[in-house]
């Protein structure tokens, strides 16, 4: 029996999703490549910074959860929609992009992130 290969988008969010959740030396160990260019301002480029930032959110937020909204793969590119319920009811809607490398591997990301209003003047989810 032939195992079917992850999308890269599938590897995007459960890399996601592991790390969110509390285990991001994991979640580096099996999606991160040789490489891990940063782009959000407040993460150093390399996967320990990368490590070191979601372990903090974790011990500090244990509460926060995440649903993946959408994802849309193309080329050796991966973005991903997700809505975030912090502590307090504190809404978020982002846009996580991550770059692949030919073995299937994370070495680029790219994030925007925007609390989500309570009033809308369309009514119109953001997620």
């Amino acid at each position: 029996m032939s195992q079917r290969k992850s999308s890269n988008k599938e590897n995007a969010i459960s890399f996601y999703a592991t790390a969110y959740n509390g285990n991001p030396t994991k979640a580096v160990e099996l999606y991160v490549g040789n490489q891990y260019i940063q782009h959000n301002p407040l993460v150093s480029d390399g996967p320990q910074s990368f490590i070191d930032y979601f372990e903090r959110m974790f011990i500090e937020y244990p509460d926060k959860s995440i649903e993946f909204v959408r994802s849309v793969e193309e080329g050796d590119l991966v973005a991903l929609h997700t809505h975030q319920t912090w502590p307090g009811n504190d809404e978020y809607v982002t846009m996580d992009f991550f770059r692949f490398d030919d073995n299937g591997k994370i070495i680029e990301h790219w994030d925007a992130i925007q609390q989500i209003p309570t009033q809308s003047a369309n009514g119109n989810k953001m997620y």
